[in-house]
């Protein structure tokens, strides 16, 4: 292989990487506002949040086997782009809408926009990058998402002390619109191999082979569900009423840094042993945020900077399984299944963290708090490890292709 090819920072690999981020941004402005949007201005309950927030990711699950397909048909650029714009332009709407029900289509129809643009792109930039450096591609690509979630946030909740929710929308219009004409500039002109006709089946829209893994993942999302969307209103449980965006800065520097490191041991054949170490760190991290609730006596200070601290462990333990898990899902597809692959890996994500939404408020709403929520999440996650581990692990090592 020659050093071209294992060329990979490109003009187009860095176009992908800012347009993904300036994506994300926008996404990340409006995820840690919304249920407080959804409270003060409709009072909403919990439940009902988590209900209108997973129609979202529902609706985005949805379409992501359809893309999939589609996306291993026709060329894939193109595609991306039309799901980027449409992305973009249904945040217009979130100013306008005055009524719960309009709010709920809205975010159903956002949500179709998301699953196609995340698996078009996550499709297109394995296209541009060399093979021998997917797993250190992947994990760039995938930090352009954390420093999202590092930023977004932190300056949502800001923006949230001093200026109006519409500020925050058409802040996140303008974010889109700058992420559109930069990820125009990716130069892609690959056809998928259609060489084979192949019939319409179940395992041309999913991935037959990433079933196990795919579980596992879910259990993952489960928690990380209940995380983004509940940890400010969790925060105020434990008496922490301001900075909560340094949460979410904290948990973007942990998987920053250890994706830098994962993807790189993926590309030598570490996958397994990544997702179970970062699987293992996320249960760790998971009791320790339930157990915060048994700590309240404890010093002011100790709680906060546990808290802190354990923003950048879940960092650390979900930066490793994101790149690892899908450079697994490409590892066990033919190339002409590339999208279905991807597809695969970001639906079986969504589902979980859809459920995620969902059952957070009801465990908060029917307990009295999110404490509950959490505990659950650790034990999902504990669930996830040992499948991955006894299970899915073997599957992949004796099913991968590459």
């Amino acid at each position: 292989m020659t050093q071209s090819t294992d060329k990979l920072w490109t003009r187009s690999f860095v176009s992908a990487c800012i347009g993904n981020f300036l994506l994300f941004f926008a996404f990340y402005l409006l995820l840690p506002v919304l249920p407080l949007y959804l409270i003060e201005e409709f009072g909403t309950s919990k439940s009902m949040v988590g209900i209108i927030l997973s129609c979202y990711t529902i609706a985005a699950l949805l379409v992501r086997p359809l893309a999939g397909f589609i996306l291993d048909i026709f060329k894939r650029r193109p595609i991306y782009l039309l799901g980027y714009l449409l992305f973009v332009l249904t945040f217009v709407g979130y100013p306008l809408v005055n009524l719960v029900g309009l709010f709920l289509f809205l975010r159903i129809l956002h949500g179709f926009t998301f699953g196609l643009v995340t698996t078009a792109g996550n499709s297109l930039v394995v296209d541009i990058m060399p093979a021998s450096r997917r797993g250190e591609g992947l994990g760039y690509f995938g930090v352009a998402n954390n420093l999202a979630m590092a930023t977004g946030p932190m300056i949502s909740l800001f923006m949230h002390d001093y200026y109006s929710f519409d500020v925050i929308f058409y802040t996140a219009i303008a974010s889109g619109l700058l992420g559109f004409l930069v990820a125009f500039q990716i130069k892609s002109d690959k056809v998928p191999d259609r060489t084979e006709k192949q019939p319409i089946a179940f395992d041309r829209f999913f991935l037959i082979k990433g079933l196990n893994s795919g579980a596992c993942l879910l259990l993952l999302g489960i928690p990380y569900g209940i995380l983004t969307t509940y940890v400010a209103l969790y925060g105020k449980e434990l008496g922490i009423h301001s900075g909560m965006g340094i949460f979410f800065s904290l948990m973007a520097i942990g998987l920053i840094g250890s994706r830098l490191f994962a993807g790189r041991m993926v590309d030598r054949g570490k996958i397994v042993k990544v997702i179970s170490y970062g699987t293992l760190i996320c249960v760790i991290a998971f009791f320790m945020l339930a157990g915060l609730k048994n700590a309240e006596n404890n010093n002011y200070t100790f709680i906060v900077g546990l808290f802190y601290g354990i923003a950048i462990i879940l960092g650390i333990g979900y930066g490793m399984v994101f790149p690892a898990y899908n450079t697994l899902f490409v590892n066990l597809a033919p190339n002409n299944r590339r999208a279905t692959a991807s597809s695969t890996y970001l639906t079986s994500w969504d589902i979980g963290v859809g459920l995620g939404l969902v059952l957070g408020g009801r465990i908060a709403d029917s307990t009295g708090g999110l404490q509950v929520a959490y505990l659950f999440g650790a034990l999902i996650v504990t669930v996830s490890l040992v499948f991955f581990v006894r299970i899915a692990g073997p599957h992949f090592e004796k099913n991968k292709l590459r």
